[in-house]
């Protein structure tokens, strides 16, 4: 990480437009492919179990996400800061960061593992699992957590690697493990006849190598040897997880929603609404990765040329941002209202009770992907000046403080498609509040 120029990429010089595109089209593959390991066990098990299989591993996924907001806060602060670092010269003290991001969430992620294999009942119970669900719930569970670890390093390693100048090898670390996952569940699920557990062992597998591939690319023995070469390095976290935080508030912001929903689905509907909402929560993690796609190949431009005080490259990065988010939020828009009824045929039969209800409120749903992206890009520009504390506050806005008061109050004042409204609702109304204070969030002598 001494050069990012001698992999191809000048962030200081080469035009943006040239610069974003280098690094967007092989973020967005890779992060559409990561999304399809979580779509397409969706689809294997919808097929191969059923409605309640699917509503089991949607019971379990906030768990899954918690830990991938670990890595991803750690991936992203330490991301920021190794390029501010660079943008001094100072090589060593980035490779210092990003090998104490490695060290550090390996450490949570095997303590968040021994916990929840010890106690997975009440792990299960605790997401919301039912008593008639429990035995799919904490099945998958069992088999999911291990992958924790191997989590945190893929998601680490993705944003420094892109950083350090090489998207392609960050997308191979998503496309690689999505292959992998296609050919596990298949055979897993159908001709071994494993259900859930076997969709959660082709995860864990797919997911164990894009972990070494990732740990592989920094070369495992330099990054313990740097552990304790600094004596700073608890102040290098703190700044590491102040930056990064935002990202992991967004996926706590994400596991909030599914519990609030799968709650509100369960109490309206039973174990059919669960069902059925859970094919909209399979389709989030494409909607988050293609715009964070966007938001994460703007990053290290934006970040480097704060580090040098090139406030107009700062600010030509930002407003590209923002465009091909728009872009990718109508695309998805698009995709998914229209093609709703494939998409739950995809998963359950259409004509079945949880079919039909997913085939209507999908539509609705989708509304929320063009604000969606839209404030992922303006999160995505807070992170990269270091902002942490307004990043983090419109995080905590769109995905917790509006969204969960609407998820209760939706269903009583528009009956029938209120309940799929509350996610477009609180992405719009967080759209407009940022837009607010808009000027003031320009950098000013890139306080980052």
């Amino acid at each position: 990480m001494e050069n990012s120029t001698n992999a191809g990429l000048d962030y200081a010089h080469e035009k943006i437009g040239h610069l974003f595109r280098k690094i967007f089209f092989p973020t967005l593959w890779g992060m559409i492919f990561n999304a399809l390991i979580t779509i397409i066990d969706g689809v294997f098990v919808g097929q191969g179990v059923g409605p309640d299989g699917i509503a089991a591993v949607n019971i379990i996924a906030p768990v899954y996400m918690v830990c991938t907001g670990i890595g991803l806060m750690l991936g992203i602060g330490a991301s920021v800061t190794a390029g501010m670092a660079l943008a001094e010269g100072a090589g060593r003290k980035a490779n210092a960061i990003v090998s104490q991001a490695f060290i550090s969430a390996s450490a949570v992620m095997l303590i968040c593992m021994i916990a929840g294999l010890c106690f997975p009942e009440r792990v299960a119970l605790l997401m919301g699992s039912s008593r008639y669900l429990l035995p799919y719930t904490t099945d998958y569970l069992r088999w999911i957590l291990p992958a924790a670890l191997f989590i945190s390093w893929s998601s680490i390693g993705m944003m420094v690697i892109r950083l350090d100048g090489s998207p392609k090898y960050a997308m191979l670390i998503n496309i690689i493990p999505a292959v992998l996952n296609i050919i596990g569940d298949y055979i897993l699920i159908f001709p071994l006849g494993m259900g859930v557990k076997g969709a959660a062992i082709a995860t864990m597998g797919s997911i164990a190598v894009g972990g070494v591939m990732a740990l592989a690319y920094f070369r495992f023995s330099y990054i313990i040897k740097l552990k304790f070469d600094l004596s700073d390095i608890w102040r290098h976290l703190q700044r590491v997880t102040a930056i990064g935080s935002s990202a992991f508030v967004t996926e706590i912001a994400m596991s909030v929603m599914m519990l609030t929903g799968n709650y509100i689905f369960m109490r309206d509907f039973g174990d059919t609404g669960v069902a059925a909402y859970s094919i909209a929560c399979y389709l989030f993690p494409l909607i988050f990765m293609m715009s964070n796609a966007v938001a994460q190949s703007a990053q290290p431009i934006i970040s480097y040329n704060a580090g040098i005080r090139q406030q107009e490259r700062v600010m030509e990065a930002f407003r590209m941002s923002r465009r091909i988010a728009f872009y990718c939020g109508l695309v998805i828009f698009a995709g998914i209202s229209l093609g709703s009824k494939w998409i739950v045929n995809l998963f359950i039969p259409l004509d079945s009770p949880a079919g039909m209800l997913a085939a209507g409120g999908l539509p609705m749903f989708s509304a929320c992907a063009v604000f969606f992206s839209l404030n992922i890009a303006y999160i995505g520009f807070c992170q990269s000046l270091g902002r942490a504390s307004l990043a983090m506050a419109y995080t905590l806005l769109r995905g917790i403080v509006i969204l969960v008061p609407l998820f209760f109050l939706m269903p009583s004042l528009v009956p029938g498609w209120g309940i799929w409204g509350a996610i477009p609702l609180s992405e719009i109304l967080t759209f407009l509040i940022i837009l607010l204070p808009l000027k003031a969030s320009a950098p000013q002598s890139a306080r980052a």
